[in-house]
């Protein structure tokens, strides 16, 4: 083995690959875990994303600067993109925002007609749209980190790893990977539809494992729900959403066994349609990084 071998294969020993789990809003925390890695000159070998982690895990991917990353967010949700677009039937102030609104919207009782003969609430457009504003027109050919996203096939359920060697748009791997059920319809790629990578798999640490050399470590950001000990369901679609959160906790604790480092920021109480304090969802990210920093620093030999 020559010293150029030996060199690469200490790269690959000593990085890692950094998860990024779904959860909507609180998905905001992982551009405080990116500045804090990046403080530390803590680069990725290549991100894995699931719904809002893939979003966030693309921009950082095309542009790795967190601060410039945290300066497009909050600017985003400022914009008139944001905040005023428009959802059919629906009375709500336009200065709230989108997703509050569309969440409002589809427990309005006329929205009944729709849920019996439709899949879903609103246009994929909409979100190709918002994800097209953070990908700005590149591909996965234009990462400087390479990102993996994952999407689940519909109908058949099975998870699905897109990357730059799958030659799809960067665009609608990342909107098929937020495209929730029965809010977005499911994304076409190459003739095949996909939906959120977080019905499967919220934190693809499997995935990322799947991907990573044999001592390659792997980080992995959970941003999940936590259900409140005090809830109590006030009519049937709150019921519904308690059990899928109570679902995912089982499954998010599943995949948290398979990750080398676990950074967890207290962000488990904030809705996912919740994106109306994102700096401080943001600064719940530094903190666990930081938490978590010493550990991942001595797991890297760099203590």
């Amino acid at each position: 083995m020559n010293i150029f071998s030996h060199f690469r294969r200490r790269r690959h020993d000593e990085g890692f690959i950094l998860v990024l789990g779904g959860g909507g809003g609180r998905g905001l925390a992982h551009l405080g875990v990116l500045e804090v890695l990046q403080e530390r000159h803590l680069k990725p070998d290549a991100i894995v994303g699931t719904s809002m982690g893939a979003l966030v895990g693309a921009m950082y991917g095309l542009q790795p600067d967190a601060e410039q990353c945290i300066e497009q967010t909050l600017s985003f949700l400022k914009s008139d993109m944001f905040v005023k677009v428009k959802l059919p039937v629906m009375s709500q102030s336009i200065d709230e925002a989108w997703y509050d609104r569309l969440v409002a919207f589809a427990h309005q009782s006329l929205l009944f007609a729709k849920v019996v003969n439709g899949i879903s609430v609103a246009d994929v457009a909409l979100l190709s749209k918002i994800v097209a504003f953070f990908c700005d027109g590149h591909d996965f050919a234009d990462l400087k980190i390479p990102v993996y996203v994952t999407a689940v096939h519909y109908p058949t359920g099975e998870c699905r790893l897109f990357s730059q060697a799958d030659k799809v748009s960067l665009t609608k791997a990342v909107a098929a990977s937020m495209a929730i059920p029965s809010v977005f319809d499911p994304v076409l790629i190459q003739g095949e539809r996909y939906v959120d990578g977080g019905v499967v798999s919220e934190i693809p640490v499997v995935e990322a494992k799947s991907i990573a050399h044999p001592r390659q470590c792997v980080v992995a950001v959970n941003v999940g729900a936590r259900p409140s000990e005090n809830f109590e369901a006030k009519n049937i679609l709150e019921m519904m959403d308690w059990s899928i959160n109570t679902k995912s906790l089982y499954l998010r604790a599943h995949s948290k066994n398979y990750a080398d480092i676990l950074i967890e920021p207290l962000v488990g109480f904030t809705q996912w349609h919740d994106f109306s304090k994102p700096e401080d969802e943001i600064e719940k990210g530094r903190q666990a990084a930081r938490q978590m920093l010493p550990t991942l620093l001595r797991r890297l030999g760099r203590s």
